[in-house]
């Protein structure tokens, strides 16, 4: 009998034999495997892509090397998306016994790669449509093995040694165009080499990758920078998006990607150098932010999605620790945390990006701080948002203020409002203007209800309402835009007296650290806030402040007004010029606008600010009186006594 041993010494021989005799039989036949591999992708390409994918030669090079000639892929009724001249190969033998595609090494010579869409027509349109199977399918997916995987695969493709020369990537979008074209790009020992021409309608540059790139263990550390002397300018976006951006230097470092315990680790840090933004949405002026780092971890698990804490971003002086998760474990939840360790005042101001803070510059400080914020929105239960924004200051004090400077609140200065740009007329908040009115002689009713429907909380809060702020997230999240606001009366004022309209990312930062500024640092009483936003305000076509706008729509001055005169001006402070449609044919109130009268009128009765015996808020109508009143479109009937051959006609005036 045989021995043990004897055994699997037999089976041994056995499987090398039939390991011999596959292999035997994969180089017999692997020509016509290949070209069979060739003429499945082509069907694919033509059923699922309505395209037609053709290789002109096909050949094995070796025992692991294969070279194909004049690859094509071409959309039917549209522009050729690929086309390379030659492709030349290797892949792990190993790798491919158990399924897997592993390029040892890869040489390609001329050949492009373009995306066209003319008119709305797009040659990539076919390869954008989700996989049926994907779309039909209500398993849960792991977010962690889903991400490993296509990580794998793709670092799997990046060969070990690469030789690219003159490969172009066009991009032509209606007219809209730019070409990055390699001249040259290799790999070999882990060091990468480039040369790129890159050239639109706008300008032309050479760039330069160079690094450390070794994708079996999942390492790289490459810069990204211009060959030329100057910025890197990023092509497309400026003539796609009118967004102007430049930067001197890109660095990308990736440490590890490991996966363990059901978790996706992946850890690298990025830097730029002297990133240059300028776009109409975000400031008037180039954003210039010099240097910024950002040292990452991400995390994924099975149902969820992370920058873990540990994660840091840095830009210039300022340091901060970001937190953001998708979680699906039961609901769909978005997290975002940020810290923003102890650090001095007077680092944060200097460290601010130019062009994105102007009201800031030549402002100087003392004392610390330090920031957190806790956001967490559930998509299932939307109502239960949390919104915390906690700032610690310690011995914080504003020495000297920029262009801003907050103090002339406290004094007489001249207001100039700015509509789309234009400069309006100068209105002097002082008592030289016979027009400004002192905050005790307006009536105490308007006062009322401005603030009911304004600010309630005016006189305390300090600048935010975080409850009107966790409703405008929930709503602008909902619509998927910004359809609601949460500004406070020191929001406005601070708008209005030192910043414009702009509808700029700018403008609402700039906007926020100021009136954190006013609230916290007592530097205006509430009165006089309140005061000054009375006499500021537009409340028509040219009409500025309280005084203006008791003469203009009732002849009165604020002190005289009526409770229903002062309802009316406090609901048409959102849209002063508009005033004229509130009222029909005949000069009354529209019901719409009178059903908005009877809400208010309850809302302050509710909240004690009227009494239901007060008889001056009885139903009345509101007449305007004073010059306002002609912009109003009233059919008048002419009674007089006419001869019965006359038309009697309507007119308006």
């Amino acid at each position: 009998m045989r021995t043990r041993k004897q055994k699997i010494i037999l089976v041994v021989k056995i499987a090398v034999a039939l390991l011999v005799i596959a292999v035997i039989g994969v180089f017999s036949f692997r020509e016509a495997l290949l070209h069979q591999i060739i003429a499945k992708t082509a069907n694919k390409m033509e059923t699922d892509y309505d395209s037609r994918f053709l290789v002109k030669e096909a050949a094995f090079d070796g025992i692991s090397g294969v070279h194909f000639t004049d690859v094509t892929l071409v959309p039917n009724h549209a522009d050729t998306l690929l086309n390379i001249h030659k492709i030349k190969t290797s892949v792990n033998l190993w790798r491919l016994f158990v399924g897997d595609i592993q390029l040892g090494t890869l040489e390609i010579k001329n050949g492009y790669i373009q995306l066209t869409k003319k008119g709305k027509l797009k040659n990539f349109e076919a390869f954008l449509k989700r996989n049926k199977d994907e779309e039909s399918t209500n398993d849960k997916k792991d977010y962690a093995a889903f991400a490993y995987r296509i990580i794998s695969k793709i670092l799997n493709l990046i060969p070990t040694d690469m030789d690219i020369e003159n490969l172009t990537f066009r991009l032509d979008d209606n007219g809209k165009k730019a070409t990055i074209d390699i001249e040259k790009l290799m790999l070999a020992n882990k060091e990468l080499e480039t040369a790129i021409q890159v050239k639109t309608n706008t300008f032309a540059q050479r760039w330069k990758i160079k690094g450390f790139a070794d994708p079996r263990h999942k390492k790289a550390d490459i810069r990204f920078f211009n060959i030329d002397t100057g910025a890197i300018k990023v092509p497309y976006f400026d003539e796609r998006y009118n967004l102007i951006s430049s930067f001197d230097s890109i660095r990308l470092n990736v440490e590890n990607i490991d996966k363990s315990g059901g978790e996706l680790h992946i850890d690298g840090f990025a830097s730029i150098a002297n990133l240059k933004i300028n776009h109409k949405r975000i400031a008037q002026k180039d954003v210039l932010i010099k240097n910024a780092r950002f040292d990452y971890r991400f995390l994924l698990g099975s149902d969820f999605i992370a920058v873990d804490s540990t994660s840091t971003v840095q830009f210039n002086k300022v340091k901060f620790h970001p937190y953001l998760a998708y979680e699906t474990e039961e609901d769909t939840i978005y997290k975002l945390k940020v810290t923003i360790p102890e650090m001095k005042a007077q680092d944060f101001i200097t460290s601010l990006p130019d062009g994105l803070f102007t009201h800031f510059e030549g402002m100087e400080a003392e004392g610390t701080f330090n920031y957190n914020l806790n956001f967490e929105y559930n998509k299932n239960k939307p109502n239960r948002l949390i919104f915390d924004s906690n700032l610690k200051k310690e011995n914080l004090k504003i020495t000297k203020y920029g262009e801003a400077n907050l103090t002339k609140l406290n004094g007489e200065f001249v207001y100039r409002a700015i509509i789309d740009g234009v400069l309006q007329r100068p209105v002097l908040v002082g008592t030289a203007n016979t027009n400004y009115t002192p905050l005790d002689q307006i009536s105490p009713y308007l006062q009322k209800c401005v603030l009911t429907t304004e600010d309630p909380s005016f006189f305390s809060h300090r600048g935010f309402i975080n409850e009107a702020f966790k409703q405008s997230i929930a709503k602008n999240i909902r619509t998927r835009k910004f359809s609601r606001g949460a500004s406070t009366i020191s929001m406005q004022l601070i708008k209005n007296v030192f910043l414009t309209r702009e509808k700029t990312l700018s403008r609402k930062l700039e906007e926020i650290l100021l009136v954190y500024i006013l609230e916290n640092n007592r530097i205006v009483s509430k009165n006089r806030m309140l005061e000054v936003y009375f006499n500021i305000i537009e409340w028509g076509p040219n009409v500025y402040g309280i005084g203006e706008a008791a003469q203009y729509y009732f002849q009165k001055t604020p002190a005289e007004l009526t409770f229903n005169e002062c309802l009316y001006l406090a609901r048409i402070i959102p849209s002063p010029k508009k005033f004229m449609y509130l009222f029909d044919d005949e000069g009354n109130l529209k019901a719409s606008a009178m059903n908005q009268v009877s809400f208010l009128t309850n809302l302050m009765i509710k909240r004690g600010l009227l009494t239901v015996d007060d008889t001056i808020f009885k139903k009345q109508q509101t007449v305007l009186t004073g010059p306002a009143k002609s912009l109003l479109r009233i059919k008048v009937k002419d009674t007089t006594a006419v001869d019965s051959l006359m038309v009697k006609e309507e007119f308006e005036f």
